[in-house]
């Protein structure tokens, strides 16, 4: 089956000054593509896209978008197209997590997790999606978790966001897949992100969670494949789990 290339793509990342975000960066960058990543502060923009420009020089750059501003995202997205002439992938990873019990969790913290990884995720394929249609087609890839799945204790907040990303994902897969634009989402299980950026990492019995470049190979292999097929939903989780 023959493989689309992501040479001279053009991504936007959110979410992509460090952890899963930055290492789907990277990834896409290997690849040949050009990205603008997006963070919450100056500082952490900056050191993530020093670190990438280094290896990469102006294919890289970033901004500082806060999801939950939709004004934020219309500039995010325009950026792009001024940046780099178009838009052809978009990776919605920016995400957060509160836990507590909905007894004890303040509002502010409810509104800060649905506004961030539900909201934001549509304020982004809002945005996006007539840029899409005019390069000719596209890939949106949602970064869920399998706690959009699986429910526990103290989750309610993420687990909604989680589970509303699931529900968006499969209505928005069908409403522009005639446009030529693919639609998946990957649900995570554990991920341990303060290993993201290290190479040749061993697998332990102490370091059984997934890495962050594990995510960013699924979404590679989801770009690469061929447009007539789609994976829409991709579980992925640790092979060997601490036993219980």
């Amino acid at each position: 089956m023959p493989k689309n290339e992501i040479k001279g793509k053009v991504a936007v990342v959110t979410g992509g000054t460090r952890g899963i975000g930055f290492a789907i960066a990277d990834a896409l960058l290997q690849q040949g593509g050009h990205v603008l990543l997006c963070g919450t502060n100056q500082p952490g923009v900056d050191q993530a896209v020093q670190r990438l420009q280094s290896g990469y020089g102006n294919r890289a750059s970033g901004t500082v978008c806060d999801v939950r501003q939709i004004e934020q995202v219309q500039t995010l997205m325009l950026d792009a197209k001024r940046m780099f002439g178009r838009l052809d992938i978009l990776v919605n990873n920016a995400g957060i997590g509160r836990f507590s019990s909905v007894e004890r969790m303040p509002v502010e913290d409810w509104r800060a997790t649905i506004d961030t990884n539900l909201s934001g995720m549509f304020y982004c394929c809002r945005e996006a999606i007539p840029l899409m249609k005019k390069a000719g087609g596209g890939y949106i890839i949602n970064i869920g978790s399998l706690a959009g799945r699986n429910y526990f204790p103290g989750g309610a907040a993420y687990s909604a966001s989680k589970a509303g990303l699931i529900g968006f994902s499969e209505a928005l897969m069908q409403e522009v897949r005639y446009d030529h634009i693919r639609v998946s989402y990957i649900m995570p299980g554990s991920v341990e992100t303060d290993f993201a950026n290290s190479p040749g990492r061993k697998r332990t019995p102490a370091n059984w969670k997934l890495s962050a470049e594990d995510i960013a190979a699924v979404v590679i292999e989801l770009l690469k494949s061929d447009s007539r097929s789609l994976s829409s939903r991709v579980e992925i989780r640790p092979s060997e789990p601490t036993k219980q």
